[in-house]
Order: C-alpha cells, then structure tokens, then sequence
C-alpha cells in the first residue's frame, strides 16, 4: 500500500486550519475564566470590622455675649523715705541768723522809720485759696497764685511786713530766698513771704507747685509775682493771714 502523497497546497491549508483551531480554542478558554472570575465577584461579602470612632453625648456649650475679664492686679508702690535734703529745705524757710526781736507781740504795724504805719495798702493771704490778694485803699492791685505750709504749718492772723531784703540766705542750710518779706516770728526764727527758693546750685525748688501747700511755714510767690510785691510793699504794710 502506498503512502498518500500531500502536496505544498495541502500542507498550508492543513496548518491554517489547525492555527485556526488553536485561536478559537484561547479565546473560549478567556471567556471562561472571565465568567468564573466575575461569579465569584459577586459573591464575595461585605467585609465588616469594628467602628473606628465612639459614641458618647456632651452637654451644649453655654455661650456669653460679654466675656468676664478679670482686672490685673493693682501693685502698691513702694513708700519713699524722705532724705534730709528735704529736712534741710523745711529748716531753711527761715532766717536762722535774724536776731530776737525784744518784744512779745507785733501790736500795731510800724514803718521803716518807727512811726506807726499810716498807708493804705494790705495784703491778705487765703489758704483756703492758696491765694494773695495784694489792695490799696478799697481797689484790689495784684492777685498772686501762692503756697503756703504744708500741714497747717502757715500761721493764721494779723502781721505785718517787718522787713525787706532782696535776696536772704540761710546759712545754715545754704539757700537763697529772693524778694524777702519777713512778716511774724516763730520763736526764734522769722517766716516771711518770698519767691520761689533757690540752693546754692543754681536748682529752684517747687517751681510746678505754686498754688498748693508746699512751703514748710512761709508764703511763696512766682518770681515775677514776688519782685512785683517787694517793689510794692512798705515795711510796716499789714498783712492778714486767714482760711
């Protein structure tokens, strides 16, 4: 028996057709899988696990339409010791080196020359005020911005101008006090009215605290104030001091 002979022809067709065998076959076989792969998709379950947050109930915050603030806390300065610089300054609004005069009290007012004094000028002094009224006959001629003492320290009567130096100096505190009226005795020592005091450096005290009691006994006057009265005044003037 003789073996079939298969010609080119025949070999092609015999390879195309199992090529075309080979492809059908991989394409039924990926439909399956894909059938099978999405199956089991669907019944696959939803996966549960515990919450990952809790539950709890918080009461409603209350709400204020003006906050509370509370005021810092005040600190109390610190108290301040006097120096004796300023114990010197209340000593030397007076003239310790005035001497004693010999009589007990002033009585009427005299004038340079020892006569009575017979004008018709006055000054008076409000403490009330912190205020010098300076008149002549009923016509008020100056009114002066003053100090007096501290404490009550300036005496309450009537006096009179007993003498005038221009620039007085207390020695034993060195201190200039210009415009010197002296006007009633303190035991040894003679208050007076004057302007505003000046130390031996050249510094003038109290200048921003006319108009308060700030001297240690004595009237004090601005500058201006006190040369307009020196210039004014006549020893033996009376001068009344009053609330």
């Amino acid at each position: 028996m003789s073996t079939p002979v298969i010609s080119s022809r025949g070999k092609a067709a015999i390879l195309l057709l199992l090529a075309i065998m080979v492809c059908v076959f991989v394409v039924a076989a990926a439909r399956k899988t894909d059938a099978v792969f999405a199956s089991g998709l669907e019944n696959l379950s939803t996966p549960t696990h515990a919450p990952f947050y809790g539950m709890m109930e918080l009461a409603k915050p209350s709400y204020s339409s003006t906050p509370t603030i509370e005021p810092p806390t005040q600190i109390a300065p610190a108290p301040v010791e006097l120096t004796a610089t300023v114990d010197s300054i209340a000593n030397a609004e007076v003239i310790p080196d005035t001497p004693v005069p010999d009589y007990a009290s002033q009585g009427v007012p005299e004038s340079s020359d020892g006569n009575p004094y017979s004008g018709n000028k006055y000054v008076l002094v409000d403490i009330s005020e912190q205020h010098m009224y300076v008149y002549e006959g009923d016509a008020l001629v100056y009114s002066f911005v003053s100090s007096t003492g501290m404490n009550n320290a300036t005496r309450v009567g009537s006096f009179s101008v007993l003498d005038k130096i221009p620039n007085a100096y207390g020695a034993t505190w060195d201190l200039w006090m210009p415009n010197w009226l002296g006007i009633y005795w303190s035991g040894s020592l003679e208050n007076g009215i004057h302007a505003l005091p000046i130390l031996s450096n050249g510094t003038q005290l109290w200048a921003g605290y006319l108009g308060t009691p700030i001297s240690f006994g004595c009237v004090v006057l601005g500058v201006e104030e006190s040369q307009l009265l020196y210039d004014w005044v006549d020893v033996g003037t009376p001068v009344d001091i009053q609330w």
